[in-house]
């Protein structure tokens, strides 16, 4: 398949043997599924070319016929002129939904909560806040098993949220204050009907300190307990018992109820991607966002590393010139983090990923930047600052699946959905994780871990 006219390699559907020919191009060897094959020569230094951009340069002359992969792709620098140009808004949002013209407005079922916010699900979340008390969050989760919680059919579970941090650090410090915009983010996410808090004591992430940064609307619905000022651990524990059993007694009246799609603020993720993630599941990801945002929602893609190269495609739809500089600057950061440490932004794509047929950061990055649609880009926040913008927003974080949606869900989001072609099985209470699968022998293969299988678009 080429997937643009001016493409010089084209995606193995299928297997290609070596021998067989197509399109006057012969086969030079056997070409795995999702992979790429020369379709003319490229000469040494020459760019390869897919999606109608650079996905890196030839190291060495590529014969028509042959399997362009990492052995014969490298990474080099280069101008992509685009990106200069941060006032070029006017292809963006052409379209309008079907739905929103004949005055139509998309509604789903959800939890209505005092402060206006829509929740997707129902929990009671334990926070640590510090590494110190995590065990004593999770003995208190633990005491609410399914043969509990089936007294409680309005709530979806009680979970202990924890972490290794939260001591061992300067108390001015980034490190921090990035701990609690994530737990501030938790404490006030619309999935929680009640949450608890608990400290250890004397750490320097002080309970006293996290609830002051929380807005003073969200916290009717939060409790907190000090091991050190609650006579130990054990009691502790029974404390908590206690009032989470309160909280819990408290979902009983709620019943989910018909709310505007303004309230769906969805995670675009994808993890253990494949060659066949740019062509089917992310570009429907990216659809369905676009329809997300045109009913008055938010869609938060993210992951630094993973858009660079193809970071151009989002300036372009900036919807200022100053949210476009503040995606350059975050790539410029994350240009000089590697150098600083040795690195390099290509060391990207895992195994898994080449294994699958990518072969560049630009390649995945040209793939992972179609789940963020057509839409304008309104905003560019920091790892877990609260999405407030409608519309396209991009935060910052690693190119990590976990970090990133930790960081989707502290911001905000209430639904993620989640790209993979090799087979992710992430999840991520406390909200619904939705799997989309790039292809579909790894959907059949996998079916009680996917929801909606992409590879019927191929």
């Amino acid at each position: 398949m080429r997937l643009h006219p001016k493409d010089n390699v084209g995606l193995a559907l299928t297997k290609i043997k070596e021998n067989c020919s197509f399109e006057n191009v012969v086969a030079q060897e056997n070409i795995p599924a999702g992979h790429k094959i020369a379709l003319v020569e490229i000469r040494k230094g020459e760019p390869v070319r897919k999606y109608n951009q650079t996905i890196g340069f030839a190291s060495q002359t590529i014969q028509a016929g042959d399997h362009v992969h990492t052995h014969n792709i490298e990474l080099r620098s280069f101008e992509r002129l685009p990106e200069t140009d941060l006032t070029n808004n006017n292809s963006a949002n052409k379209t309008v939904s079907k739905s929103l013209c004949s005055g139509e407005t998309a509604t789903f079922k959800g939890y209505l909560r005092a402060n206006g916010k829509v929740g997707t699900r129902n929990y009671v979340g334990i926070l640590s806040t510090v590494n110190c008390s995590a065990t004593v969050c999770q003995r208190i989760a633990d005491n609410f098993k399914e043969d509990i919680m089936v007294t409680f059919p309005n709530a979806d579970g009680v979970i202990a949220l924890t972490h290794d941090s939260g001591c061992g650090m300067s108390i001015e410090g980034e490190g921090l204050a990035l701990l609690q915009r994530v737990l501030t983010g938790y404490a006030e996410h619309p999935n929680f009907a009640g949450i608890l808090i608990i400290g250890l004591g004397c750490e320097v992430n002080q309970v006293s300190a996290l609830i002051k940064k929380i807005d003073p609307n969200e916290k009717h619905h939060l409790r907190t307990l000090v091991i050190q000022d609650n006579e130990g651990t054990r009691k502790t524990i029974e404390k908590g018992v206690t009032i989470v059993q309160k909280l819990l007694e408290g979902l009983k009246d709620l019943q989910r109820e018909n709310v505007s799609a303004k309230h769906l603020c969805i995670g675009l993720e994808c993890g253990g991607s494949d060659a066949y993630s740019g062509i089917s599941a992310n570009p429907a990801l990216g659809a369905a966002a676009d329809l997300v945002v045109e009913h008055g929602g938010t869609a938060i893609l993210s992951e630094t590393p993973e858009i660079y190269g193809a970071e151009h495609l989002l300036i372009q739809r900036a919807v200022t010139p100053e949210v476009g500089k503040k995606l350059m600057n975050l790539i410029h950061w994350w240009e000089n983090y590697v150098e600083i440490h040795h690195g390099s932004l290509n060391n990207n794509p895992s195994p898994g990923n080449k294994a699958g047929g990518i072969s560049t950061i630009l390649e995945k990055s040209l793939g992972a930047v179609s789940k963020g649609g057509t839409s304008k880009l309104m905003d560019v926040i920091n790892y877990a600052e609260p999405a407030k913008t409608k519309g396209l927003v991009f935060m910052d974080s690693p190119g990590y699946d976990p970090v990133s949606v930790t960081g989707q869900v502290a911001s905000g989001a209430n639904v993620v959905c989640f790209t993979t072609g090799r087979g992710s099985v992430f999840g991520c209470k406390p909200v619904p994780c939705l799997k989309l699968a790039t292809n579909s022998p790894m959907f059949n293969r996998m079916d009680e871990d996917m929801d909606i299988n992409c590879g019927e678009i191929i």
